[in-house]
C-alpha cells in the first residue's frame, strides 16, 4: 500500500468522486476495536460502512485510544467499577507514517495506524497515536483515553484529532475536497488550513461541520488562553485568533469556531436542524445549518432472518425467530446477572449512555406502580437496563448503582455491564419494547431504537430526535404525546412523561402483547419497514454528498 500518494483501494462510484475527510473522535465499526464511547461513535462507524458500500471516496480520522474509552467491569457487590485495560489490535496496519505536531508549544511525535476497507467492510481509516517512545510520557497519555477528564489533556486530544488530522491529510497527498468534521472536537483544523491555505475563504470553502448537540451548556468550551497555551491555535496570536472566529471573552466555544469555518453545517435530526438555527441565531457570521437525520446500518445490524420471514409473510416462522433471539440473547443476561429471563414473557429494554437528562431511571420514580409492573400476574413483565455512564459522571455511576441494587429485589429485573456493541445488538433482539425517555428536546437524535427497531422491538418514547419522524402512535411504535414542554418545570415534565409511559404501557401495550398478538406482530413489522430503508445510513451517506458537499 503506498501512504505517501494515497487513494482510496477500492474502484469509486461517479457520483461520490469527490473526496473527502471525515474526521470523528470515536468509530464503532466492529466490537473488537473499541474506540468509541456511546452514540457518536456508533453514527460514525454506520457512516464508514455505508461509505463502503455505496463506494464512496471518503476516509475516516481517528485517533487509536490505548485504553479505549474504559472498560465496564463491577465491584463485589455488582455495582459499576472503571477498569483501563490495554487494547491489542493484530487487524491495524502500521503506515510507517511519522510526523510531528505543536502541542503545548513542544513537538509531539505522532504515528498513524490504518485501518484496511476489507477488514470490516467500511470506508479507509487512518487512526493516530502519541503512544510512541519518543514522546515524554505526558505525550504519551494523550491517546490513552477516550475524552480524557484532564482539561489540559481533553485539549490536546483536540489538536491531535485537528491539527494532526488535517496534516496527516497533507501527508497522504489525498487532497480532499471537504473536511468534514462529524462534532466540533476536530476544529483546530481550521488554524491549520488557514495557515495553509492563508485566507478564511478557502478554508470556508472546505469545512463541513456535523453538530450533535441541542443545547448551548452541552458544548464544549475552554479557557482561550489555555488553547492558545497549548498550540491550539497553530501559533496564530489571540487577536487574530478573535478576529478570525469572532470570539469575545475568555471561552474558546469549539462548535460556534466550527459554524463560523464551516462552508455548511447541519443537524443530525429534522427537528434537531430547527433546534440549532434558533440556539445559533443570536450570534452573527455563522453558516446556514441543514438537518441531516442520522441513521445506522441496516447490514450490519438487522437481523436478515426476521426480515425473510416478514417478506415471505411466515408468522410462525417470524415469531420462533424472535423468540429464538430472545433465548440466545438471555443466555447472556443470566451469565452476567444470574437472572435467567423467559422467552415468552414481554420484555422491556432501556440501554444506551447512561446520561442525566436519558432518565434511566424513570419508570423506577413512582414505586407503587414499578411494583405493581414487575408483580402483574396477568400481563408479565422483565425489565433489562445497560449503558456506560462517563467515568467521572458520579450522578450517572450512582443512578447505575441505584438501579444494580433495585435488580436484587426482583427475579424479573437485569443490569447488564458492558454496553458495546455485540451487546447492544443482543439486547435490542432480546426486548419487545425499546424504552426510550430522553426530556424534549435534548436529544438530537438518537439512534439506538433504530437498530432496535431492525431487530424486531417496538419503539416507546418520548416526542424527539428522530422519534418525530418516525413514529406513527400505535401504528409502528408508541409515543408520549407531547406538551409545550418549554413552559413547564424540569419536574412537572418528568412527572407529565412518567404518567404517560404508564398509561400507555398499562392501557395500550400490554393488553395488545397478550391478547392480540397479531396486531403487536404487525406493530413490529411495520416498525421493521418503516426503518428499513428511511433510517439506514446508506440513504445518511448519500445525502451527505448530496446536500453538504456540493
Amino acid at each position: 500500500m503506498n501512504f505517501s500518494s494515497f487513494a482510496v483501494p477500492y474502484e469509486i462510484s461517479a457520483q461520490y468522486a469527490k473526496r473527502v475527510a471525515y474526521f470523528s473522535m470515536e468509530f464503532a465499526v466492529h466490537q473488537p476495536l473499541k474506540i468509541y464511547s456511546g452514540g457518536l461513535g456508533f453514527l460514525s462507524g454506520s457512516h464508514m460502512r455505508s461509505a463502503y458500500e455505496l463506494r464512496q471516496n471518503l476516509i475516516g480520522i481517528g485517533i487509536l485510544w490505548k485504553y479505549g474509552y474504559y472498560d465496564q467491569a463491577r465491584n463485589q457487590d455488582q455495582t459499576l467499577q472503571v477498569q483501563w485495560n490495554e487494547k491489542i489490535y493484530n487487524f491495524l496496519e502500521d503506515t510507517g507514517i511519522k510526523f510531528q505536531i505543536d502541542i503545548h508549544e513542544h513537538p509531539v511525535w505522532v504515528k498513524v495506524w490504518y485501518l484496511n476497507p476489507e477488514t470490516f467492510k467500511t470506508a479507509p481509516v487512518f487512526l493516530l497515536s502519541t503512544d510512541l517512545p519518543e514522546n515524554d510520557y505526558v505525550s504519551q497519555t494523550i491517546t490513552h483515553r477516550l475524552y480524557d477528564a484532564n482539561v489540559a489533556t481533553k485539549v490536546a486530544q483536540f489538536i491531535l484529532l485537528g491539527v494532526g488530522g488535517a496534516k496527516l491529510v497533507d501527508e497522504l497527498n489525498f487532497n480532499p475536497d471537504f473536511y468534514h468534521l462529524n462534532e466540533a472536537h476536530a476544529v483546530s483544523s481550521a488554524f491549520y488550513l488557514y495557515k495553509k491555505y492563508g485566507s478564511k475563504d478557502e478554508v470556508r470553502k472546505r469545512l463541513i461541520f456535523t453538530t450533535h448537540t441541542p443545547e448551548e451548556a452541552g458544548n464544549e468550551k475552554h479557557d482561550i488562553h489555555l488553547c492558545e497555551k497549548m498550540s491550539y491555535f497553530c501559533g496564530l496570536d489571540l487577536d487574530e485568533v478573535r478576529a478570525l472566529t469572532g470570539m469575545e471573552g475568555e471561552q474558546f466555544n469549539h462548535s460556534l469556531a466550527a459554524l463560523r469555518f464551516a462552508k455548511l453545517a447541519n443537524g443530525v435530526s429534522q427537528l434537531h436542524g430547527e433546534v440549532s438555527r434558533k440556539m445559533w441565531s443570536k450570534y452573527p457570521a455563522i453558516c446556514d445549518i441543514k438537518a441531516i437525520t442520522n441513521a445506522q446500518n441496516w447490514h450490519y445490524w438487522a437481523d436478515k432472518q426476521l426480515y425473510r420471514f416478514m417478506e415471505e409473510h411466515n408468522d410462525g416462522g417470524f415469531d420462533d425467530r424472535k423468540r429464538y433471539l430472545k433465548k440466545r440473547a438471555f443466555d447472556i443476561v443470566a451469565d452476567q446477572t444470574g437472572k435467567l429471563m423467559n422467552p415468552d414473557v414481554f420484555t422491556i429494554v432501556w440501554a444506551r449512555r447512561f446520561a442525566g437528562y436519558k432518565r434511566a431511571e424513570l419508570i423506577t420514580r413512582d414505586e407503587a406502580r414499578f411494583e405493581a409492573l414487575l408483580n402483574n400476574s396477568k400481563y408479565p413483565v422483565q425489565i433489562i437496563w445497560a449503558g456506560k455512564p462517563y467515568p467521572v459522571d458520579y450522578p450517572a455511576i450512582s443512578d447505575f448503582n441505584a438501579l444494580v441494587h433495585l435488580s436484587k429485589k426482583y427475579k424479573n429485573v437485569a443490569v447488564c455491564t458492558g454496553y458495546e456493541l455485540a451487546l447492544s445488538k443482543r439486547l435490542k433482539q432480546a426486548s419487545d419494547l425499546w424504552l426510550n425517555n430522553p426530556r424534549v428536546p435534548r436529544e438530537a437524535s438518537g439512534t439506538s431504537g433504530m437498530t432496535a427497531a431492525m431487530n424486531g422491538s417496538v419503539n416507546f418514547s418520548t416526542h424527539d430526535g428522530w422519534i418525530c419522524e418516525f413514529i406513527s402512535h400505535g401504528n409502528n411504535g408508541f409515543v408520549v404525546p407531547p406538551i409545550d414542554y418549554e413552559n413547564i418545570s424540569v419536574h412537572e415534565q418528568d412527572e407529565y412523561d412518567l404518567n404517560k409511559i404508564y398509561e400507555i404501557l398499562e392501557n395500550q401495550v400490554l393488553p395488545l402483547y397478550y391478547e392480540n398478538r397479531d396486531v403487536w406482530r404487525q406493530i413490529t413489522k411495520n416498525g421493521m419497514r418503516d426503518v428499513r430503508w428511511q433510517f439506514d445510513s446508506n440513504r445518511m451517506a448519500k445525502e451527505y454528498y448530496d446536500i453538504m458537499y456540493q
